[in-house]
């Protein structure tokens, strides 16, 4: 897998994969800070958020090293270790969970952007779920804001096109529902996220 000039991406499983939560964390809190997400780190909701990839043995961590430091990171897991939240669209539809492979955060700080990383992520995401599962497909989710959210920046840009790109393709059935602070707020509020599909060795979408 090529990768962008001056980067390296690394992928890390296993045992490995628990000591790397606390850099995953702070690019977390760092990134999602901003919009869309607008995430105010709470951390009780992080640790039990990270002891999610801490505790499926086939989960994958991909982080982006510039020299020593992370700039950005990458996650994914079986769908079928994840929380009920994220199960509940696919369980709701009849989905067998054994069958997606699920790509949590991809996370980058904004002066790395457009350097070809977030297709690397891609990349190294679905050569992992290859190589630890026979899931037929892979699937992610992403927050969905109204178009006049006060907080929606005027040069703000939505990614479809991206993720068209990279093979994978919009479900509005599949819908699932999270919680967190958004900056500012004092409490939480559910936030709706939908889910985008790819097949990872050529099956039909279900």
């Amino acid at each position: 897998m090529a990768e962008p000039s001056g980067i390296r991406l690394e992928t890390i499983t296993g045992p490995a994969l628990s000591r790397h939560l606390g850099c995953l964390g702070a690019l977390r809190a760092e990134v999602f800070h901003a919009w869309p997400y607008l995430y105010e780190a709470e951390p009780d909701d992080e640790a039990a958020y990270l002891a999610t990839y801490a505790n499926s043995p086939r989960a994958g961590l991909v982080i982006a090293w510039d020299g020593d430091v992370p700039v950005g990171a990458a996650t994914c897991l079986p769908l079928a270790d994840e929380t009920p939240e994220i199960l509940a669209p696919f369980l709701t539809l009849g989905l067998d969970p054994s069958r997606f492979f699920y790509f949590g955060e991809s996370v980058l700080r904004p002066d790395y952007r457009g350097q070809g990383i977030g297709v690397g992520f891609f990349q190294a995401r679905e050569a992992h779920a290859k190589s630890v599962s026979d899931a037929d497909f892979a699937c992610f989710c992403a927050v969905q804001r109204p178009a006049d959210h006060p907080a929606r920046p005027a040069d703000a840009a939505a990614l479809d096109t991206f993720w068209i790109r990279r093979g994978y393709t919009r479900r509005a059935d599949l819908i699932c529902e999270l919680a967190w602070k958004d900056r500012g707020d004092s409490k939480q509020t559910h936030k709706p996220l939908m889910f985008w599909l790819k097949s990872l060795h050529g099956k039909p979408l279900p």
